[in-house]
């Protein structure tokens, strides 16, 4: 999210820290990157270009996860999407 913010691509209206605090009170849990997710990476498609998109992408396919994106290149991915 920080990355996404700093790039202009992804606007808050309150605090960054704020974005930790609701994470931790709605009981989120941040994913640490793992071994698995950055294999995975390295056998996906190039439908997306962005390093750090595909790297999200594989840890929810890895995780067994839904993404939360607008990005309409996730769709080419065998993930859940939704936004």
């Amino acid at each position: 999210m920080a990355i996404k913010i700093s790039l202009g691509k992804l606007k808050i209206n309150y605090p960054f820290k704020e974005v930790f605090l609701q994470i931790q009170e709605n009981g989120f849990e941040i994913l640490p990157v793992i071994f698995e997710h950055t294999d995975l990476v390295s056998q996906l498609e190039f439908h997306h270009r962005d390093p750090f998109d595909r790297l999200l992408i594989a840890q929810a396919i890895w995780e067994k996860m839904i993404i939360i994106s607008k990005d309409e290149k996730f769709c080419n991915y065998p993930v859940k999407v939704t936004w």
